[in-house]
């Protein structure tokens, strides 16, 4: 939940009205996972529901839609049914559902919203009528309405799920949408060249992260909207800070602010995945210091050093980021496949 919804908040001039397309369910293997949005201009797109004649079939429609009356129906919203093997001959052979909202004026501060939601990290819920013209509704992580009402016709939402289809008492069809924050946390100390070099690669990655450095003129004038910096005299605080089950690396400047940020995260029974940048020899200095300080073995065999892929051996920053973050994202999906298999189940209604 980024670019397209940066878009849809700077949406000016001709690019007004435009057409948001989600994938709103998929059967068997699609190109995208539900959920995933792209918007449509007259003249361009931002983001993608997985390339192909999908999407080229999803842009055609949605400038049908632009050049339609805007009092009709199906310009405002729609859905369709897609077969990718037989009707648009791509190889993932599965069935892919998709969502059509017009996107104008009416809606600007709705959007606004889930913006500045997004960049609170915030969860919110999108209700979306695809046959009607009713109001959009937003939910928070709670369940309560925060814009619109709830639908008196709907019945009780699993916000266990991704995003998905349902019908109302009155056999009306909804988007159940989920905008949610991005689950993995990095927080990241060390704000020199590797460091910023990880920023630049994260920056359109699903992960949000929180940088960390005691020299506030290291930090860049501008950083990507994932990232939000911490210029702190006292980065050991920043720890125990953030929230249980973040992901920590530490590349500073200063080998004794290395081990003392290592220290505080062994120490932290909750913390997440732990990497630390150096060599073997580094890591066999921080293990004998570490056990002196009474931090138990198996909490520093926790401790990843050297940090990256195996096998890239490069020095250059870039290189060094690129490993590192192939690395994350494999930490990354094996949490969230452990998440989804846990047998949790919550409503709304």
């Amino acid at each position: 939940m980024s670019a397209w919804l940066s878009a849809v908040t700077s949406l000016t001039g001709d690019d007004m009205p435009s057409v948001l397309v989600t994938v709103a369910a998929v059967e068997g293997s699609g190109p995208r996972e539900p959920g995933a949005k792209m918007l449509v201009t007259r003249d361009g797109q931002v983001d993608t529901i997985g390339g192909g004649h999908l999407e080229m079939r999803a842009c055609e429609i949605a400038r049908e839609m632009l050049n339609q009356i805007t009092t009709m129906p199906a310009a405002s919203r729609r859905i369709g049914r897609f077969a990718l093997g037989p009707s648009l001959g791509q190889c993932c052979g599965g069935v892919v559902h998709l969502a059509f909202e017009r996107v104008d004026e009416a809606q600007a501060d709705y959007y606004r919203l889930l913006d500045e939601r997004r960049s609170e990290r915030e969860t919110s819920w999108r209700l979306v009528a695809l046959d009607s013209t009713t109001p959009p509704v937003m939910l928070d992580a709670s369940g309560k309405c925060i814009a619109g009402s709830w639908p008196a016709t709907l019945g009780a939402i699993d916000v266990e799920r991704p995003c998905h289809v349902l019908k109302d008492a009155e056999g009306k069809t909804w988007l159940a949408d989920p905008c949610r924050p991005y689950r993995p946390h990095l927080v990241l100390f060390g704000a020199g060249h590797v460091g910023a070099a990880i920023v630049r690669a994260l920056a359109d990655l699903p992960c949000h992260v929180t940088w960390v450095d005691e020299r506030d003129d290291m930090f860049p004038a501008s950083v990507p909207t994932n990232v939000r910096i911490e210029a702190t005299d006292a980065p050991e605080a920043v720890v125990d800070e953030v929230p249980p089950g973040s992901t920590y690396l530490v590349l500073t400047h200063s080998h004794a602010l290395d081990q003392r940020l290592s220290e505080a995260i062994l120490r932290r029974a909750d913390a997440g995945w732990f990497g630390l940048i150096g060599s073997k020899t580094k890591r066999m200095q921080f293990e004998h210091r570490l056990r002196d300080r009474g931090i138990a073995q198996e909490r520093i065999a926790d401790m990843v050093c050297p940090i990256g892929v195996p096998g890239i051996t490069g020095k250059q920053p870039a290189v060094i980021a690129a490993s590192v973050c192939a690395q994350l994202l494999q930490v990354w999906e094996a949490e969230e496949c452990a998440q989804l298999a846990q047998p949790q189940r919550r409503q709304f209604a």
